[in-house]
């Protein structure tokens, strides 16, 4: 085709497939979803194939962890699909809809505290894919952090997990060392030996693990590995931080179900247009976390849902 004569209507269809205008050009930026981030060689080799064959052969990566393939002309986007689709890999990643999960390296990092690849994958599937067709306000964006370094920004997305490790202290262990290896290895200053015995102040104390074992007389062995969850940030032309649930959760499946009790609550109580965080602020985050907390939104899923469909 020749320059610009693609219509508005197929440029805003394909955009719902997952392929961008590069601007001022007929030609578009394949938008290749990956799961976290994670792919294999085989699909990094088809990806660039694909780069070469179709496109411009520039290959290039979002903050969201996707794969974008630039240069593709609108008469060739159904065939780089279908050239894509042999590696099990597929474009998308638009629209009012829960958006590709992010998560940070935890599964492989010496400081992750949960599996966040496996993690995520399992929120891809549930979320990502199981709720595709599902039109929210806005877009909704989901982050797994495998730690509270939060390198991947967790709180600044429309729901963030990170994984915590709340150490259990054994007291009549303590010998209130004057050098205290755990106080020492505190990374926020949420350790210190007082009258004799250790304190950990807990409105400080941010569950990362690091003390763990540290301990000479063994008064912290282990650890109770959770889920912190933030709900209504966002990053762009407004910023909001995410708030965390006062919670948190030991149970992983319990953990997933407040991520789909966010999702339910947007669907239902979400005014077209606005992003989480608003609809947060609208109906107030102590309202917002009462829901989240029990099991009502979970009871009627499909009649939030089938409201939808009318």
């Amino acid at each position: 085709m020749s320059a610009l004569t693609v219509s508005a209507a197929d440029e805003k269809r394909v955009k719902g497939m997952g392929f961008l205008n590069n601007r001022g050009t007929d030609e578009f930026s394949a938008r290749i979803i990956t799961v976290n981030g994670k792919v294999t060689a085989a699909q990094q080799r088809c990806i660039a194939d694909a780069a070469e064959k179709f496109g411009n052969g520039n290959v290039t990566f979002t903050t969201r962890l996707t794969v974008e393939v630039q240069g593709i002309p609108y008469d060739k986007i159904e065939a780089f699909q279908e050239y894509i689709a042999k590696e099990g890999l597929e474009t998308g990643g638009t629209g009012s809809v829960v958006r590709p999960v992010v998560s940070c390296k935890g599964t492989t990092c010496q400081y992750g505290l949960l599996d966040s690849f496996a993690i995520s994958e399992e929120i891809h599937e549930r979320f990502y894919k199981g709720y595709h067709t599902v039109k929210l306000p806005h877009k909704f964006k989901i982050a797994v952090g495998g730690c509270p370094n939060n390198c991947v920004k967790p709180d600044l997305n429309d729901l963030g997990i990170v994984g915590r490790r709340i150490p259990n202290f054994d007291e009549a262990s303590c010998k209130g060392c004057k050098k205290c290896t755990i106080a020492a290895a505190c990374p926020v200053g949420a350790a210190r030996v007082e009258d004799g015995v250790l304190k950990i102040e807990k409105d400080i104390c941010n569950n990362c693990g690091r003390c763990i074992g540290k301990c000479r007389f063994d008064s912290i062995e282990d650890g109770t590995n959770g889920y912190k969850i933030y709900i209504g940030g966002r990053w762009g032309k407004k910023i909001a931080r995410g708030k965390a649930l006062n919670q948190v959760f030991t149970s992983r499946e319990e953990a997933l179900n407040v991520i789909e009790k966010a999702i339910l609550l947007f669907c239902e109580q979400g005014e077209t247009g606005e992003r989480f965080a608003e609809t947060i602020e609208r109906l107030g985050f102590e309202n917002v976390e009462k829901q989240l907390l029990a099991d009502d939104l979970l009871e009627r899923k499909q009649e939030i849902l089938d409201a939808k469909l009318h």
